[in-house]
Parts: C-alpha cells; sequence; structure tokens
C-alpha cells in the first residue's frame, strides 16, 4: 500500500521525554496537520505540545470550547483530507462518544489519544487507572470493533500513535491511542535520532470514473475517499446509508454498508496485532499485560524466574482486535494465565476470557494505584 510519511529532523542527542510529549512526537512524524483540544488532566500536555509545534510549522490546532466541538473540528479537517488528532481523559471521551460514532459510520480516518485516569465520572484527575479499556472499545453502538493501542512506554506512546494513524488512514476509521496517567506523564529517557521508522498508509483517493462515496466490491474493500469542496460530489450521513450515501432503511445495499464497516476491521485483525513477548519454552504460567501495568508484570516474570518459576510474558500493544493468535500461541504449554491491569474487577480480562475460553484465567486487580511485582508473583 502507498506510504505518505512527514519526517522531521530529530536531535541526535539523549533527552527526557513524557508519554504525552512522545505521542506529539509520533502525530507530527505521521503527518499530523490538524489537532483541537479541550484542556484536561492528564491528555493536556499533547494539547500543549500539538498547539505549539503544529502552529510553528503552518498548520493548524484550535483549542475548543469543549470536548464535543474538539471531535467535530477534527472530523471535519478529516473529511476536507487533512490528518487529524484529538486527545482527551474520561469524561471528555464519554462528550465525544456521539461524534466518535459520526466519524465510523462516514469512515471518516481520525485518531483518538484517551489517557486513561480514575474514574467513574471526573473520578481523580490526578490518579492513573486502567479502567477505560472497555469504555473506548465499545463505546459505539452495534458492537464495531474500534482499533484500540495500549503504549506502555515513550518510545510505543510515539510508535502506536503513527500505527494509529497509519491504520487510522488506510481503513478509513477513527482509532482510539489509549494511554494511563502514569505513561503519559512520567518522563524518561529517549533518543530522538534512534527512533523506530514506521510507515505510515495513505486512505486511497478516489477518481471520478465509478465514483461513488461509498464504493466498495467485497465487503473488506475500503472505499476510495474524496475530500469535501474537491472535484466529486460528496455525501456524508451518520444514518443508515447505500453506497451512493442515501438514506436508506432495510435494503441489502445499507445493510451491507453496515456489515462492510466491521470486515475491513476484522479482515486486518492479524496484520494489527501488536505484542512485545519474553517467553520460556516450557513455561507454566503466563503473564499477561498492557500499559503502565505490563512493566510491572515484566519485573514479576524476571523475579520469578530468578526464584526458579517457569514463566512467560506478553505485553498487549494492540486491544482491539484481541491479538487472539500471539496469546494462544504465548499460552501454547502454560497452565495459568494471569492478567494483571489497574481496575476494579479485570475488565480486559473478561474480554480475554470470552475470547479464549479454554483457557485458565486469573486475575490481579488495584484500584487507585499500581500493582506491584510483588503482587502479580503472589498471583503466580
Amino acid at each position: 500500500m502507498a506510504t505518505d510519511i512527514r519526517a522531521e529532523s530529530a536531535p541526535s542527542s539523549l533527552t527526557l521525554r513524557s508519554g504525552n510529549q512522545m505521542v506529539a512526537e509520533g502525530a507530527l512524524r505521521a503527518g499530523c496537520r490538524f489537532f483541537s483540544g479541550y484542556p484536561i488532566t492528564p491528555a493536556s500536555e499533547i494539547y500543549r505540545e500539538m498547539t505549539v509545534r503544529l502552529q510553528a510549522r503552518g498548520d493548524v490546532a484550535l483549542g475548543a470550547p469543549d470536548e464535543i466541538s474538539a471531535l467535530c473540528y477534527c472530523i471535519g479537517a478529516s473529511q476536507r483530507g487533512a490528518k487529524a488528532m484529538t486527545a482527551t481523559s474520561g469524561p471528555g471521551w464519554a462528550l465525544m462518544i456521539e461524534a466518535f460514532q459520526y466519524a465510523l459510520m462516514t469512515e471518516t480516518p481520525v485518531v483518538v489519544v484517551l489517557v486513561q485516569r480514575l474514574g467513574p465520572s471526573t473520578g481523580g484527575a490526578t490518579q492513573g487507572a486502567q479502567g477505560d479499556v472497555l469504555l473506548a472499545e465499545f463505546a459505539t453502538s452495534g458492537g464495531y470493533t474500534v482499533p484500540v493501542f495500549a503504549p506502555s512506554t515513550p518510545v510505543e506512546c510515539f510508535t502506536l500513535t503513527m500505527e494509529a494513524f497509519s491504520w487510522s488512514e488506510a481503513l478509513r476509521t477513527p482509532v482510539v491511542v489509549l494511554s494511563d496517567k502514569e505513561v503519559a506523564m512520567t518522563y524518561e529517557a529517549v533518543d530522538l535520532a534512534r527512533l523506530p521508522e514506521v510507515p505510515v498508509h495513505a486512505r486511497p483517493m478516489a477518481s471520478a470514473e465509478g465514483y461513488r462515496p461509498v464504493r466498495f466490491g467485497a465487503l473488506d474493500e475500503v472505499p476510495p475517499f474524496a475530500p469535501l469542496a474537491g472535484s466529486l460530489k460528496v455525501t456524508l450521513t451518520g444514518s443508515a446509508h447505500n453506497k451512493d450515501g442515501w438514506l436508506r432503511k432495510n435494503d441489502a445495499e445499507t445493510l451491507d454498508v453496515l456489515r462492510h464497516l466491521e470486515a475491513k476491521v476484522d479482515a486486518r485483525a492479524r496484520d494489527m496485532a501488536m505484542v512485545t513477548r519474553d517467553l520460556q519454552e516450557d513455561a507454566d504460567a503466563l503473564v499477561v499485560s498492557y500499559g503502565i501495568t505490563s512493566r510491572a508484570a515484566r519485573e514479576a516474570v524476571r523475579l520469578g524466574r530468578a526464584a526458579g518459576r517457569r514463566l512467560s510474558f506478553l505485553g498487549l500493544l494492540t486491544l482491539f482486535p484481541i491479538p487472539v493468535e500471539a496469546i494462544r500461541e504465548a499460552a501454547r504449554t502454560v497452565r495459568r494465565v494471569v492478567v494483571a491491569e489497574e481496575n476494579l474487577s479485570g475488565l480486559y480480562r473478561k474480554v480475554l476470557g470470552g475470547a479464549l475460553p479454554d483457557l485458565e484465567w486469573h486475575g490481579v486487580n488495584t484500584l487507585g494505584r499500581m500493582i506491584r511485582p510483588a503482587e502479580i508473583l503472589e498471583a503466580l
């Protein structure tokens, strides 16, 4: 597939960067030219970085009166052809959901960075959590798969933001980068000159020949994109519609359009599956985690091995589509799978239990604080 990369020159020295700053770095490297947001802890640093850096290079950053407007501005910019991003936390995400569904229905590429904090409601603005994982994925009516990527380090914030733009453009779909307060606001050493090269796909562009606003053959094909106010007549609606964008109800073509929204993502699930592995050939237990907690999980495995345990670790960078094959392969020899996540009841563990019911699932969970490696070892 064609690629479209806009790279900025990077200094050669080692420097301190937060996860939020590296999200901004990844967005700029991916070619983001439009940002709109509303300040909210712990995502406000992204707002500041994108505002300063986009405006400095002649692109557009807009402060919005609220989160609803922020995402709507981004959707409009994307429909004109620009790569666009916003950033928020749980309360702001709750306000964005209607516009997010509109982006999914109109097949508008847009990236939303959701930096988790303790909830529900306004919760604890300066307390970390991993409680938005299901809210991020299942925010749309109908249960459509939304690609969700979860970084655990500043460098992963960079790479996964670029991946989010790449898949958003390639599939013409909204994508979520699901960070958390600790990953977002902790400063760590990063060598900006040695950041990974991540190719970024370009959205498929339409031509006048045979143009229809939602043109596809097989259900998993991605319709070519035509920008608003261009040479082609673009029809967009958040209501059920046929391939011409006209409002319809239950005719066969309209139902195919709805099925296609899921099929195009499902067909590329294997390609989107990203994990970090530290597997032991004869392991009898596997620790699975994501975000900040995956760092404690990796340390727990290291300590357990030093004490003579046979353990494997799997860090999930892609949460949705669920990386089923990677998890099954990592769990091939084990008797016990422990999922560590910073929420009350093991939200993602419940998802994994439904997707892979043949495995023995156990959880380590906390509320309002990070999980310690010793707690994971105890569960093993």
